[in-house]
């Protein structure tokens, strides 16, 4: 049988499923691979979604950590991400396949799918957070970046209004870091920033470059 008849054998739902999963898998492992070469810089971007006390504000790979100190807690999780929806759409459409694959009833492979995908997404987004933590009570000191440049990965809200996430070079490692802008305008993702100073032991003082 041929790749086109095989696809052909397939019911609609299924196709549906292939066509989230195989692309969304493509673009994680190229993801992937980017964080691993050090050039993830802007390829993850936020989606400014605004949900009050529960810090969703941006959309991510990122996850926004409004006190780096805790690990705990839904409400400093930055859950819709470039990186977490990706991780959704792959689990969404894996499980699907694999559901409909075993004649399953789409009326339960859809939520179940759906709540095994965000599953996911909560548990990148705690992964991530640990990260962070484990990061900033490493050796790095965050005044070592002052000076350096960078580009924003979580737009920053202007005038200190709130948190922001930038990409910097720090102590000889490509890290992220929570960063907040006295601009009156907001700083965008993907915008190339400057360190400026320190705000507290853990955010970063940025302006545009």
């Amino acid at each position: 049988m041929s790749l086109f008849e095989w696809w052909d054998s397939l019911g609609l739902a299924l196709q549906i499923f292939y066509c989230i999963a195989v692309p969304s898998t493509l673009i994680l492992v190229i993801q992937t691979v980017l964080m691993f070469l050090g050039l993830e810089d802007s390829a993850e971007g936020d989606l400014d979604i605004d949900a009050p006390d529960a810090d969703f504000d941006d959309g991510v790979l990122g996850d926004d950590i409004t006190d780096i100190s805790d690990v705990s807690g839904l409400e400093s999780l930055h859950i819709f991400t470039v990186r977490g929806i990706i991780a959704f759409l792959v689990v969404f459409g894996w499980v699907g396949v694999v559901m409909q694959s075993a004649d399953i009833s789409l009326y339960f492979t859809v939520p179940v799918a759906t709540v095994c995908a965000f599953a996911v997404m909560i548990a990148i987004a705690y992964l991530f957070k640990a990260v962070m933590k484990l990061k900033s009570n490493g050796a790095a000191d965050n005044r070592n970046a002052v000076g350096s440049a960078g580009k924003v990965y979580l737009t920053i809200p202007p005038s200190r209004s709130g948190e922001g996430k930038v990409n910097v070079m720090l102590q000889g490692a490509y890290v992220e870091r929570n960063a907040v802008t006295d601009e009156t305008e907001a700083i965008p993702t993907g915008c190339e920033i400057i360190v400026i100073g320190l705000s507290g032991q853990t955010n970063l003082v940025v302006k545009r470059k």
